[in-house]
């Protein structure tokens, strides 16, 4: 309820890793957002830089843990809070952390294909066809816009 919310751009800083924490998983990285200033003559310097522990639940385990690696650049959005801890000589240490509720590509930064994840509850017996995946759609390798139209794939990017 009185949770913090919150939205950092930056890059990944370590490879993502996964935990099992109880009977779910867990992904968690470390991300830095650094800021730039520019001079006086036009260049620019480096500003300050904020590294924040993320951890990502449920869903976002599977999309980050397929997606996104050390280096890639991210737009996360959670809520922030504060974890205390003592390290191994025990002084006392605060790390801050972001339970992140969605993570993306910084696509100002990147090219990305977006692939839907497949829904793994059985359509209502009325409709067949609601949440359901032909295999005509799975095998197609022609990506189709929001209307249905065909996008010509030598308009995508190389890298997407």
């Amino acid at each position: 309820m009185f949770e913090t919310p919150i939205t950092v751009v930056g890059n990944i800083v370590n490879n993502p890793y996964r935990q099992r924490v109880g009977d779910q998983e867990v992904m968690r990285f470390r991300m830095a957002s650094n800021s730039r200033r520019r001079t006086a003559d036009g260049g620019w310097e480096p500003g300050n830089s904020l590294f924040i522990s993320v951890s990502c639940w449920g869903r976002l385990v599977t999309g980050v843990g397929a997606s996104l690696g050390k280096g890639a650049a991210v737009i996360v959005v959670g809520h922030v809070h504060t974890s205390e801890y003592d390290d191994r000589d025990g002084v006392r240490r605060t790390s801050v952390e972001v339970r992140a509720t969605a993570v993306g590509p910084d696509l100002s930064r990147c090219v990305a294909r977006v692939e839907t994840l497949r829904q793994s509850a059985a359509p209502d017996a009325g409709d067949a066809s609601v949440g359901a995946e032909t295999d005509a759609d799975a095998d197609t390798d022609v990506p189709s816009d929001e209307l249905g139209d065909t996008v010509d794939p030598e308009a995508l990017p190389l890298s997407a």
